[in-house]
């Protein structure tokens, strides 16, 4: 039974920002700390801050043989079975991160060449260079060392969906990066089946790590070692071609180097520039996220169906006392539309020490598409809002004012105000506009029929094929995080 079953959330995966894990079993994906250094958030910097001084810390002690502190830091990470994330068949247990693990785990870190000459400087090139580490292992480990932001996601997510939280569950070891320090308490979580549940964002997981020693191997290693032996007037691995072009082929410097996790640490430690020209390229690259139709794969969960979320949304009765639903369809709807740019909803969250309340607030960590382009264009966008109004009636300045009022630099001045229509709609638009030229910030007014264009343009990406036969001109499909209508609605604040 997945989450959203247990608690009757109805929901699914699409319209929830955590992975819709089973309370039981797993599902095969695994956090990946290289997706959460790309994260520019206070929760992924508040990660991101976890990982580099837990890290460090252990390096520190290994490089300084203080086996003490090294087994101190390593032997309070354990399995973190309250996730459901990873390969286990049946209940999750025994998959991953255990006690004995970290032992060994600490004597081969000691042990390794490449962490004393500092070819290992991040949890994720464990992968690489060390025996029987593989993603199972680091996304147990991350999930270790980010176990307190993570309750605070848990928490964070029990309020938006009114899942039930126990007192006086045990945290399980807290990393504290201040102190350097394991600390541990009593804590409010939910519990399920028995079990104690902890929620990860579907932002951080992934299939497989960004970083991949096949692709390392493959495009950055072998094509170092064959520019050397092509060079090396002495290398029994070159072949002159008829034209005297000298050549040195894939599988000659497979057979002579090898392929295995040893002989890639043996030939990365004698040219340490090539692991680290390959990491700066991977650095620069944002993981692309997890999509909705691969969590629907591996979960084997039904992907969103956008049509229904907006019926659902066109079809609450106006008025007062349905404004709830409303507001709840409209944050599903949008989440399962701007998944994977926007994240973590907050519903009536308080700003101004509690003075004002915003209906929805999404953290925005686009990379591409139209919320990227906010940024990049000086609009303060860390934060962005939603106000829901399910009049009747006409909506005027004072909602649109409602809205302006909940825009700072520093939480973002750009947010939507979704409503079931307008009287005229063109003077609403024009009042957008003179808020925006007034510098109180950028409001994009919705309507029904609004909804139903963006649902139109997502679905038009999703759906979209090749042009059979293909055009003389490259054809540049649609895509979803580009959201037209959004653009269309943003120039018409600024021109």
């Amino acid at each position: 039974m997945r989450v959203s079953e247990y608690y009757n959330l109805g929901r699914t995966q699409g319209t929830l920002d955590f992975v819709d894990v089973d309370t039981v079993a797993d599902v095969p994906v695994y956090i990946d700390p290289s997706t959460i250094r790309h994260l520019s958030d206070d929760w992924g910097q508040e990660c991101i801050f976890m990982l580099t001084t837990f890290f460090d810390s252990v390096l520190d002690a290994v490089r300084q043989g203080d086996k003490e502190r090294s087994a101190y830091l390593l032997g309070n990470l354990g399995e973190p079975n309250e996730t459901h994330l990873g390969i286990s068949k049946g209940k999750s247990a025994g998959r991953g991160f255990g006690k004995q693990m970290s032992v060994d785990f600490a004597a081969k870190l000691a042990a390794s060449q490449a962490a004393k000459s500092g070819l290992i400087e991040d949890l994720e090139d464990t992968a690489f260079f060390i025996d029987k580490v593989d993603k199972d292992i680091v996304s147990d480990i991350t999930t270790n060392i980010i176990r307190g932001p993570l309750i605070a996601y848990t928490q964070q997510m029990a309020a938006v969906f009114r899942i039930p939280l126990v007192e006086g569950v045990d945290s399980g070891p807290v990393w504290n990066p201040q102190s350097l320090k394991w600390e541990q308490e009593y804590i409010k979580l939910p519990v399920a089946d028995g079990e104690k549940l902890l929620l990860v964002p579907k932002l951080i997981v992934r299939r497989d790590l960004h970083l991949s020693r096949g692709e390392y191997y493959k495009n950055h290693l072998v094509p170092a070692l064959q520019a050397e032996e092509e060079s090396d007037p002495r290398s029994k691995l070159v072949t002159v071609l008829k034209n005297g072009t000298k050549k040195v082929y894939r599988g000659d410097i497979e057979r002579t180097y090898g392929s295995s996790k040893p002989d890639v640490t043996r030939e990365t430690l004698r040219r340490a520039s090539v692991y680290h020209h390959y990491k700066e390229i991977k650095k620069g690259i944002a993981p692309k996220p997890i999509s909705h139709e691969e969590l629907s794969e591996v979960g084997n969960t039904t992907p969103p169906d956008y049509k229904a979320l907006l019926k659902a949304v066109v079809e609450t009765p106006t008025g007062k006392e349905h404004a709830h639903i409303y507001h709840a369809r409209v944050e599903a709807l949008l989440s399962a539309l701007f998944y994977p740019s926007l994240a973590m909803p907050e519903m009536e969250e308080d700003i101004h020490e509690g003075r004002k309340r915003v209906d929805i607030s999404y953290t925005n960590n686009a990379t591409d598409g139209f919320f990227r382009f906010l940024s990049r264009h000086k609009i303060p966008s860390q934060y962005l809002f939603v106000e829901c109004k399910n009049y009747g009636k006409e909506v005027g300045n004072p909602e649109l004012d409602q809205l302006s009022s909940r825009f700072s630099p520093l939480r973002g001045k750009f947010g939507i105000l979704a409503c079931r229509s307008f009287a005229d709609k063109e003077r609403f638009l024009s009042r957008c506009r003179d808020t925006a030229m007034d510098h109180r910030g950028f409001v994009v007014a919705l309507d029904d029929s609004d909804m139903k264009q963006l649902v139109d343009d997502v679905l038009e990406a999703v759906n979209w094929t090749p042009p059979d036969p293909s055009p003389a001109e490259p054809v540049v499909p649609p895509r979803v995080q580009d959201y037209p209508l959004l653009h269309e609605r943003l120039k018409a604040l600024v021109s």
